[in-house]
Formats: C-alpha cells, structure tokens, sequence
C-alpha cells in the first residue's frame, strides 16, 4: 500500500510547489515509484517546473469527470522514469472536484504507486480540503515568518480536524534576515521537523528551467536531498542554516553576553 501526503501551508507563496516537485524527485531518485499531483486547479504549476508544459493534454479535471482514464492524463518525468505527474486543470476551478472524488481516485493511486505527493493550493478552502481529503499525512511547508507560521498553525488544527495527525514540518528559505528563528518556528507549531532548506537563487533557476534544485550541486540541492533520505527512513544529522538566531549568536551580540556573563 502506498503512502500519500500533501504538501501544504495556507500562506502562498512559501515554496509549495518547490518542496513538493524536489521530494517527489527525491523520492524517483531513491528508486521509488511517485506520483506527483498538482491540486492548484485553475493556476497550476508543476508542468512548468518539470518542464512539461507543451505535453499536457489531459488534466486531474478530465479524469474526474471521466473524459479518459487517469493512465491517459500521467506524464512521466523525461529525467526519472519511475517520477509521474498528474496536472491540475488551467480551465475550471476547485469547484469541478470534490473530497469525495480525491478519496475515489486515491485507492487508485495506492495500488499503483510507493508514493502520492499532493501539491496543495495556498488557503483553507475547496482546494485544500480536496488535496487533504485523498492524504493520509502531511508537510507544512514554512517560511519563517509570523504570518506564515500563524497560518500553519490554523492549518495544523484543521489536519488534525480530518484525521491527519501524521505531521512533519519543512521550513523553507532560511537565512539571517528572517524574522522569526527556526527555534521560535518549532517552539510555535511544535511539530517534528523533517528539514531545513536555506534561501537559495538556485531554486528560481531551477524553476525556470524546468527542473528541480536536487539536480544541482547547491546548498538547497543538498538539502533536498538529506530531507528526501530522511522521509525515506534514514537517520540523517541535522544542518541547520545560517539563520537570524545562529547569525546573533556568531557575531559580537554573543561575545558582548558572554562577557558579561563572565
């Protein structure tokens, strides 16, 4: 049986997408069999991160309202030939799908992948709720901000609300300029921390390119990749990035409290 897990938040704009297109790539990589599905109806993204955008012809919409069969609808990744993505539809809105449609499809999912990653909207609303309704856990995807962890707090309960206890927490894009440490951001949600992505340029490019930052040798890259061995099972340390806490602490606002520690 296959395990399924959306990737959400509730704030846009906080690298959804990015983590979700990078696991399940990861994930590919590790000799898993993935199914990437964007829930994003109406604005979605993943083809254009996996480079598929002139290939779509058939979305999450048609195979819901039956215009083909989701075999029909798959593309698969040209890199990872085991890595798979179900589109959302450019078209219609969240409305077209329904809760009760994702639990229909996701008992097909299990049976023909290890894997099924849900890119989920940015909001609480229609869209999320379908992309939890076929989940059976989950990633908060974070910035660390206040905004941001106040909206994954509203989202942790409405999990929780739906049955889905089994929660890990992805903060994504830190560095010294960050409002909030990655220690207040785990204090605040208290929730087990499956990584740390630190803000990269990379990942734009990467993006654009049509590819994932997995592939490149970067700092986001390689903490992909630790992350991805980690959801997998593996026991991998730490690497916490140069982060607003970490940076007070290096510099001369540690050395004058020691002092006068002293």
């Amino acid at each position: 049986m296959g395990k399924s897990i959306v990737i959400t938040s509730g704030k846009g704009g906080v690298g959804k997408s990015t983590a979700a297109g990078n696991l399940a790539a990861g994930l590919a990589f590790g000799g898993r069999r993935v199914l990437l599905v964007d829930m994003d109806i109406g604005l979605r993204s993943l083809d254009l991160m996996l480079g598929a955008e002139n290939d779509v012809v058939y979305d999450l919409v048609d195979v819901v309202q039956g215009v083909c069969p989701l075999e029909q609808a798959l593309y698969r990744d040209r890199r990872r030939e085991n890595l798979f993505l179900l589109p959302a539809s450019q078209q219609t809105g969240s409305s077209a799908v329904t809760p009760e449609d994702m639990r229909a499809l996701a008992r097909k999912f299990k049976g023909s992948f290890d894997y099924v990653i849900f890119d989920c909207p940015a909001g609480v609303g229609r869209g999320f709720r379908n992309a939890c309704a076929a989940a059976d856990s989950a990633i908060l995807v974070i910035t660390p901000d206040p905004v941001c962890v106040r909206d994954a707090e509203r989202v942790r309960e409405l999990l929780k609300a739906d049955g889905i206890t089994d929660m890990q927490l992805l903060i994504n894009r830190v560095a010294r300029r960050n409002p909030l440490s990655t220690d207040e951001c785990i204090h605040l949600l208290d929730l087990p921390v499956l990584g740390f992505i630190p803000e990269d340029p990379a990942v734009g490019f990467a993006a654009a390119a049509g590819s994932q930052v997995l592939d490149r040798e970067t700092s986001a890259g390689d903490a992909f990749e630790r992350v991805t061995r980690r959801l997998l099972g593996e026991t991998i340390r730490y690497r916490i990035p140069h982060d607003r806490l970490t940076h007070r602490l290096r510099t001369g606002f540690g050395k004058e409290a020691s002092c006068k520690k002293g």
